[in-house]
Protein backbone atom coordinates (compact mmCIF):
# COMPACT_ATOMS: atom_id res chain seq x y z
CA UNK A 1 0.00 0.00 0.00
CA UNK A 2 1.46 3.40 -1.21
CA UNK A 3 1.00 6.51 0.81
CA UNK A 4 1.90 10.39 0.33
CA UNK A 5 1.51 13.15 3.30
CA UNK A 6 0.75 16.68 2.68
CA UNK A 7 1.84 18.78 5.70
CA UNK A 8 1.54 22.58 6.53
CA UNK A 9 5.60 23.77 7.55
CA UNK A 10 3.49 25.39 10.29
CA UNK A 11 4.42 21.94 12.36
CA UNK A 12 7.50 21.25 10.16
CA UNK A 13 9.96 20.31 13.49
CA UNK A 14 6.71 17.52 14.72
CA UNK A 15 6.17 15.90 11.61
CA UNK A 16 9.31 15.41 10.64
CA UNK A 17 10.38 13.92 14.32
CA UNK A 18 7.48 11.20 13.73
CA UNK A 19 8.91 10.26 10.55
CA UNK A 20 12.06 9.56 11.82
CA UNK A 21 10.46 7.77 14.94
CA UNK A 22 7.90 6.03 13.16
CA UNK A 23 10.63 5.00 10.24
CA UNK A 24 7.62 5.35 7.82
CA UNK A 25 9.37 5.87 4.20
CA UNK A 26 5.89 8.12 2.82
CA UNK A 27 7.04 11.62 0.68
CA UNK A 28 6.22 14.64 2.65
CA UNK A 29 4.83 17.19 0.64
CA UNK A 30 4.57 20.68 2.49
CA UNK A 31 2.24 23.72 2.16
CA UNK A 32 3.06 27.11 3.07
CA UNK A 33 2.10 27.67 6.40
CA UNK A 34 0.37 31.36 5.97
CA UNK A 35 -2.30 29.82 4.03
CA UNK A 36 -3.83 28.73 7.64
CA UNK A 37 -5.23 32.55 8.26
CA UNK A 38 -6.90 32.40 5.19
CA UNK A 39 -9.50 29.08 4.69
CA UNK A 40 -10.54 29.48 1.13
CA UNK A 41 -6.59 29.59 -0.24
CA UNK A 42 -5.81 26.75 1.36
CA UNK A 43 -8.37 24.42 0.82
CA UNK A 44 -7.76 25.99 -3.04
CA UNK A 45 -4.03 24.78 -2.61
CA UNK A 46 -4.62 21.32 -0.68
CA UNK A 47 -7.29 20.35 -3.31
CA UNK A 48 -4.58 21.21 -6.15
CA UNK A 49 -1.65 19.27 -4.06
CA UNK A 50 -4.71 16.28 -4.14
CA UNK A 51 -5.92 16.41 -7.75
CA UNK A 52 -1.99 16.54 -8.58
CA UNK A 53 -1.16 13.58 -6.54
CA UNK A 54 -1.60 9.73 -8.72
CA UNK A 55 -0.52 6.49 -8.27
CA UNK A 56 -0.89 6.29 -4.47
CA UNK A 57 -3.58 4.38 -2.27
CA UNK A 58 -3.62 6.61 0.75
CA UNK A 59 -3.28 10.93 1.16
CA UNK A 60 -1.99 11.29 5.04
CA UNK A 61 -3.36 14.89 5.72
CA UNK A 62 -1.02 17.07 8.58
CA UNK A 63 -4.02 19.51 8.85
CA UNK A 64 -7.75 19.39 11.56
CA UNK A 65 -10.18 21.33 10.67
CA UNK A 66 -8.33 24.64 10.44
CA UNK A 67 -11.60 27.16 10.39
CA UNK A 68 -13.39 25.34 7.87
CA UNK A 69 -10.42 24.84 5.26
CA UNK A 70 -10.63 21.44 5.24
CA UNK A 71 -14.29 21.28 4.22
CA UNK A 72 -14.95 19.60 0.52
CA UNK A 73 -11.68 18.41 -0.12
CA UNK A 74 -11.96 15.07 -2.15
CA UNK A 75 -9.82 12.57 -4.13
CA UNK A 76 -11.56 10.28 -7.18
CA UNK A 77 -8.69 7.98 -6.54
CA UNK A 78 -6.97 7.73 -3.18
CA UNK A 79 -8.73 8.06 0.22
CA UNK A 80 -8.13 10.59 2.82
CA UNK A 81 -6.44 10.04 6.29
CA UNK A 82 -7.20 13.30 8.52
CA UNK A 83 -6.81 13.46 12.00
CA UNK A 84 -10.18 14.54 13.91
CA UNK A 85 -8.73 18.00 15.33
CA UNK A 86 -10.12 21.67 15.15
CA UNK A 87 -6.22 22.79 14.16
CA UNK A 88 -3.02 21.77 14.65
CA UNK A 89 -3.02 23.03 18.35
CA UNK A 90 -4.28 20.31 19.53
CA UNK A 91 -2.84 18.02 16.78
CA UNK A 92 0.07 18.91 18.85
CA UNK A 93 -1.20 18.58 22.75
CA UNK A 94 -2.95 15.06 22.08
CA UNK A 95 -6.45 15.79 21.66
CA UNK A 96 -9.04 18.53 21.18
CA UNK A 97 -10.30 18.02 24.80
CA UNK A 98 -6.87 18.28 26.30
CA UNK A 99 -6.90 21.71 24.18
CA UNK A 100 -10.56 22.86 25.75
CA UNK A 101 -9.29 21.95 29.26
CA UNK A 102 -6.65 24.04 29.12
CA UNK A 103 -7.96 26.77 27.38
CA UNK A 104 -10.55 26.98 30.45
CA UNK A 105 -8.22 27.28 32.85
CA UNK A 106 -7.56 30.85 31.52
CA UNK A 107 -7.30 32.57 28.01
CA UNK A 108 -4.48 31.41 26.56
CA UNK A 109 -2.41 31.95 23.49
CA UNK A 110 -0.58 28.77 22.18
CA UNK A 111 3.11 29.06 20.93
CA UNK A 112 5.69 26.22 18.87
CA UNK A 113 8.56 27.40 17.41
CA UNK A 114 6.95 26.66 13.90
CA UNK A 115 4.45 29.60 13.81
CA UNK A 116 7.50 31.60 14.79
CA UNK A 117 9.25 30.41 11.35
CA UNK A 118 5.87 32.08 9.51
CA UNK A 119 7.21 35.89 8.40
CA UNK A 120 3.63 36.70 10.05
CA UNK A 121 3.98 36.22 13.60
CA UNK A 122 3.82 38.07 17.22
CA UNK A 123 7.31 39.82 16.60
CA UNK A 124 7.23 40.52 13.17
CA UNK A 125 3.44 42.44 13.73
CA UNK A 126 4.98 44.25 17.03
CA UNK A 127 8.01 45.78 15.18
CA UNK A 128 6.02 46.84 12.62
CA UNK A 129 3.89 48.75 14.87
CA UNK A 130 6.66 49.72 16.54
CA UNK A 131 8.15 51.24 13.50
CA UNK A 132 4.86 52.77 12.21
CA UNK A 133 3.28 54.23 15.64
CA UNK A 134 5.93 54.43 18.13
CA UNK A 135 6.07 52.22 21.54
CA UNK A 136 3.37 53.81 23.25
CA UNK A 137 0.94 53.61 20.81
CA UNK A 138 2.31 49.94 19.73
CA UNK A 139 2.10 48.77 23.31
CA UNK A 140 -1.94 50.21 23.56
CA UNK A 141 -2.89 48.45 20.02
CA UNK A 142 -1.28 45.00 21.06
CA UNK A 143 -2.89 45.24 25.07
CA UNK A 144 -6.15 45.66 23.72
CA UNK A 145 -5.98 43.28 20.94
CA UNK A 146 -4.52 40.43 23.64
CA UNK A 147 -7.06 42.28 26.70
CA UNK A 148 -8.98 38.52 26.68
CA UNK A 149 -5.70 36.37 27.05
CA UNK A 150 -4.00 36.28 30.35
CA UNK A 151 -1.01 33.40 29.35
CA UNK A 152 1.31 32.43 26.82
CA UNK A 153 1.34 28.66 26.34
CA UNK A 154 4.62 27.60 24.74
CA UNK A 155 4.16 23.46 23.57
CA UNK A 156 6.35 21.51 24.14
CA UNK A 157 6.51 19.04 21.45
CA UNK A 158 10.35 17.94 22.37
CA UNK A 159 10.94 18.64 18.75
CA UNK A 160 12.96 22.24 19.32
CA UNK A 161 15.37 23.61 22.05
CA UNK A 162 12.85 25.61 24.38
CA UNK A 163 15.70 28.37 24.77
CA UNK A 164 15.37 28.81 20.70
CA UNK A 165 15.86 33.01 20.41
CA UNK A 166 12.74 33.38 18.67
CA UNK A 167 10.79 31.68 21.42
CA UNK A 168 12.94 33.36 24.19
CA UNK A 169 12.58 37.15 22.20
CA UNK A 170 8.44 35.83 21.52
CA UNK A 171 7.82 35.35 25.42
CA UNK A 172 9.74 38.46 26.80
CA UNK A 173 7.99 40.80 24.04
CA UNK A 174 4.04 39.02 25.07
CA UNK A 175 4.97 39.29 29.06
CA UNK A 176 5.66 42.75 28.67
CA UNK A 177 2.14 43.04 27.27
CA UNK A 178 0.20 41.31 29.99
CA UNK A 179 0.77 37.57 29.29
CA UNK A 180 2.43 35.32 31.66
CA UNK A 181 4.41 32.72 29.73
CA UNK A 182 4.29 28.94 30.52
CA UNK A 183 5.30 25.48 29.23
CA UNK A 184 2.57 22.87 28.40
CA UNK A 185 3.34 19.49 27.34
CA UNK A 186 2.62 18.10 23.72
CA UNK A 187 3.95 15.33 22.04
CA UNK A 188 4.60 13.44 18.43
CA UNK A 189 1.83 10.77 19.81
CA UNK A 190 -1.19 11.84 17.58
CA UNK A 191 1.13 12.36 14.55
CA UNK A 192 2.51 9.19 14.99
CA UNK A 193 -0.65 7.44 15.39
CA UNK A 194 -1.70 9.43 12.00
CA UNK A 195 1.64 7.84 9.97
CA UNK A 196 0.89 4.47 10.85
CA UNK A 197 -2.29 3.58 11.79
CA UNK A 198 -4.70 1.99 12.57
CA UNK A 199 -6.89 4.69 12.52
CA UNK A 200 -9.85 4.56 15.06
CA UNK A 201 -12.23 7.52 15.92
CA UNK A 202 -9.60 9.74 16.28
CA UNK A 203 -9.29 10.64 12.88
CA UNK A 204 -11.16 10.78 9.51
CA UNK A 205 -10.85 7.59 7.08
CA UNK A 206 -12.59 8.88 3.93
CA UNK A 207 -12.81 6.39 0.79
CA UNK A 208 -11.79 7.53 -2.80
CA UNK A 209 -14.60 9.80 -4.17
CA UNK A 210 -16.06 10.75 -0.87
CA UNK A 211 -16.38 14.69 0.19
CA UNK A 212 -15.14 15.91 3.78
CA UNK A 213 -17.88 17.58 5.35
CA UNK A 214 -18.49 19.30 8.70
CA UNK A 215 -20.21 16.15 10.19
CA UNK A 216 -16.83 13.90 9.50
CA UNK A 217 -15.50 15.77 12.33
CA UNK A 218 -17.69 15.19 14.80
CA UNK A 219 -16.25 18.39 16.62
CA UNK A 220 -18.56 21.07 18.82
CA UNK A 221 -16.38 23.97 17.35
CA UNK A 222 -18.02 26.79 19.15
CA UNK A 223 -15.84 26.95 21.65
CA UNK A 224 -12.31 26.53 20.09
CA UNK A 225 -11.03 29.51 18.21
CA UNK A 226 -9.44 27.71 15.80
CA UNK A 227 -7.08 29.56 12.87
CA UNK A 228 -3.83 30.69 13.71
CA UNK A 229 -5.34 33.91 12.80
CA UNK A 230 -3.31 36.55 14.86
CA UNK A 231 0.37 37.04 14.07
CA UNK A 232 0.48 32.98 13.35
CA UNK A 233 -0.53 32.45 17.09
CA UNK A 234 -3.10 29.67 18.13
CA UNK A 235 -5.72 31.17 20.13
CA UNK A 236 -7.61 29.63 23.44
CA UNK A 237 -10.51 29.94 24.58
CA UNK A 238 -10.63 33.31 26.18
CA UNK A 239 -12.06 34.97 29.59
Amino acid sequence: MSSIVLACRTIEDEVAKAVEETGVDYPVKWVESGLHNFPDRLRNTLQREIDDISNVDTIILCYGYCGNSLLGLKSASARLVVPRVDDCISLLLGSYRKRMELSRETGTYFLTRGWLVNENNIVVEYQRCLERFGEERARKVFRTLLNHYRRLALIDTGTYPLDDERIRRSCGIMQELGLMPCVVQGSTEYLRRLLTGPWNEDFVVLEPGGTLTFEDFMLDVSESISGLSLFGFGKGGAK
